[in-house]
């Protein structure tokens, strides 16, 4: 926005990238991209990715079913910021966000996960207060750690179910990272 509020359109991390406009043809995107979670990527120019994507339509193919993942994942955000709770948005956003990580533990301050849902702090603050007390969550000086993850997702309404369905059939790599990776 002019003012500069933003709100979280999708979340990336270990399963894709950002540049979907390069990949599109458009070059560039008025939207921006924050690091949430440190962790480790690898940066091509434009001109690089556009030559090894449409230089092997292999890679072309995945770029696009991961388009059309990230593509559902904003089309379901817009739909449960306006139709759920803040209760419902943080658990989605929450799963979202552990998805794309190695572990239950994320870094982040309530005044950060607020101005990604697109809400205020004392909401996000509310909220995270009744996962705590439900034992689902852990939460101190900017540290939110998970410890009941399978609580969590019967908490969720029924939009993270959308996009992990989705994604785990476009891009069953994700489907086989998430069997893998540990129950907190």
């Amino acid at each position: 926005m002019e003012n500069g509020a933003s709100a979280e359109i999708a979340i990336v991390g270990n399963d894709g990238f950002v540049g979907i406009a390069v990949l599109m043809g458009g070059g560039s995107t008025p939207s921006r991209c924050i690091v949430q979670s440190a962790g480790w990527a690898y940066r091509l120019s434009a001109l690089r990715f556009r030559d090894a994507v449409h230089g092997n339509p292999h890679t072309l193919n995945l770029m696009l079913r991961y388009a059309q993942a990230l593509l559902t994942q904003m089309a379901q955000t817009a739909v449960c910021n306006r139709h759920h709770s803040i209760d419902q948005q943080l658990c989605r956003w929450l799963l979202l966000s552990l998805d794309r990580l190695s572990g239950f533990q994320l870094a982040m301050t309530q005044e950060l996960i607020s101005n990604m849902l697109g809400v205020r702090r004392e909401g996000v603050t509310e909220a995270a207060g009744k996962l705590q007390r439900l034992g689902v969550i852990e939460y101190a000086r900017g540290r939110l750690t998970v410890v009941d993850r399978p609580r969590l997702e019967t908490l969720c309404c029924e939009c993270y179910a959308v996009v992990k369905k989705e994604t785990h059939r476009l891009l069953p790599y994700m489907a086989a990272a998430c069997r893998a990776k540990p129950s907190a």
